[in-house]
């Protein structure tokens, strides 16, 4: 618990830093939700905020993509307002980078 408390305080202070607007603004689940537009973006901020609360060596990362929530009529339908929407490209390729690149062990529902 206060090791997820002190990476959750980090992560307001490491978003703090950034310029946008309202960005400690809080989701409803309790989550902070920046205005920010590419997913690895997000895990650079989970992994400032984890190396500054001083537990980079303790601290792994569990995503749940939710991808189910996208299939509709009998295939994905990811609403795309822009035919140049890079988020467009979330492949296994992409999870594998995440796994790479940052301390993630575990995505749900990636596909």
């Amino acid at each position: 618990m206060r090791i997820g408390a002190e990476v959750y305080h980090n992560l307001e202070n490491v978003i703090k830093e950034k310029p946008w607007k309202d960005a400690t603004n809080v989701g409803d689940e309790g989550g902070f939700a920046p205005n920010i537009l590419e997913n690895q973006e997000a895990l650079e901020l989970l992994k400032k905020a984890i190396g500054k609360a001083g537990y980079a060596d303790q601290v792994v990362i569990g995503m749940d993509v939710a991808a189910s929530e996208f299939f509709r009529s009998g295939k994905d339908d990811l609403d795309f307002k822009s035919p140049d929407d890079p988020s467009r490209y979330i492949t296994p390729d992409l999870y594998k980078s995440f796994i790479r690149e940052y301390p993630v062990v575990s995505i749900e529902d990636p596909l």
